[in-house]
């Protein structure tokens, strides 16, 4: 096991050295295109008329790539991956391949597949919008909350120490209940809670364009809201010293700060948030219908269905897409809001 990890490391090296794929610790999964929630904040469940899914097939094919590159951690996002009718042959697949499963999901099924998350998925992150007035109006479901804090509280039953946290996309809509959605997050029962802003620029999460402004501004904290905005953050970090200290907010507070700048910057009243990010040279994302893309943000390299991972990650398009990037100054990664940065020697297990 020592020799094999020495060998992953020296492969993540050299892929940052290089820009071509060597090792791949994390692949994003989106195996079914639909979603259970009307989120305020995203267009994911416009398009559930049209559902697009991988296949046993698809994942298999996966394999021979995952293997080579030494893949440790596949999350499962969406949509709504549970939706999936084989979900969990999917799982079965890459987990009898030794390979971690991530579930990112709304929580609104937790409780109807408990027993066979228990047995494939190695963790959960949930969505958590707010307290249950607040978390059931952004999701536009009825009972969402209630639906999601039985089935945490069922898993907990079953195995009281598996991990499942929560993440939350503050906005205009809930951060002045910043707050109590740590406290929600205590009530259910969740093993920790993280913060990041909303996305509102690109084209991800099945926006055909990017939003205009009038719909940019029902999501973006108004110019008008961010001394608000900033006083929810001072508030929080002088109420909740003891959970930034425990880590059960996963962010320090210089971090938390960061998504007023982020804000900020949206008003044109600052510079964006510096971020470092390595997200392309160590993850990728597959999309339901097959394309292959190197973060959920940029466009895309290829398509599954159509050539192999390994070839569509190490391609011509692919290395001068990651030997030309510059994350402090591209546009793109200027504006994000879900960055990722793993060292080579960083363990996922």
């Amino acid at each position: 096991m020592l020799k094999q990890s020495l060998h992953h490391t020296f492969q993540r090296y050299r892929t940052l050295q290089t820009d071509r794929i060597f090792a791949l610790p994390v692949l994003i999964l989106m195996p079914h295109s639909s979603c259970n929630c009307k989120c305020l904040m995203c267009d994911i469940w416009k398009d559930n008329k049209n559902l697009k899914q991988l296949s046993e097939a698809d994942v298999e094919a996966l394999l021979t790539s995952l293997r080579k590159f030494g893949t440790k951690q596949v999350v499962m996002s969406g949509g709504e991956a549970l939706l999936h009718s084989k979900f969990f042959q999917l799982c079965d697949i890459l987990q009898k391949n030794s390979i971690k499963i991530t579930l990112l999901s709304t929580g609104l099924s937790l409780q109807k597949n408990a027993e066979q998350i228990l047995k494939y998925i190695d963790e959960i992150i949930i969505s958590l919008d707010g307290n249950q007035p607040v978390h059931d109006q952004i999701r536009a479901v009825p009972n969402a909350y209630k639906k999601l804090k039985e089935g945490v509280q069922y898993l907990k039953s079953l195995k009281p120490h598996y991990r499942i946290t929560a993440r939350t996309v503050i906005h205009k809509l809930n951060f002045k209940h910043w707050a109590s959605i740590v406290d929600s997050a205590k009530e259910i029962g969740l093993d920790q809670i993280s913060f990041l802003p909303a996305d509102v620029s690109s084209e991800a999460f099945n926006r055909q364009t990017a939003w205009n402004e009038p719909r940019q501004l029902e999501i973006l904290p108004g110019k008008d809201e961010l001394e608000e905005f900033k006083k929810s953050i001072e508030n929080l970090v002088r109420y909740y010293t003891s959970d930034f200290e425990s880590g059960f907010i996963a962010e320090s507070p210089e971090k938390i700060q960061k998504i007023y700048a982020h804000y900020a910057a949206s008003h044109s009243l600052s510079s964006f948030p510096q971020k470092k990010c390595n997200a392309p040279w160590v993850s990728a994302v597959i999309e339901a219908d097959g394309a292959v893309k190197p973060c959920f943000f940029h466009k895309t390299l290829g398509n599954i269905k159509e050539d192999s991972f390994e070839s569509i990650l190490n391609s011509e398009k692919a290395i001068h897409f990651r030997k030309n990037l510059n994350v402090a100054t591209d546009h793109t990664c200027l504006k994000c809001v879900c960055y990722l940065n793993l060292p080579p020697y960083a363990s996922l297990q």
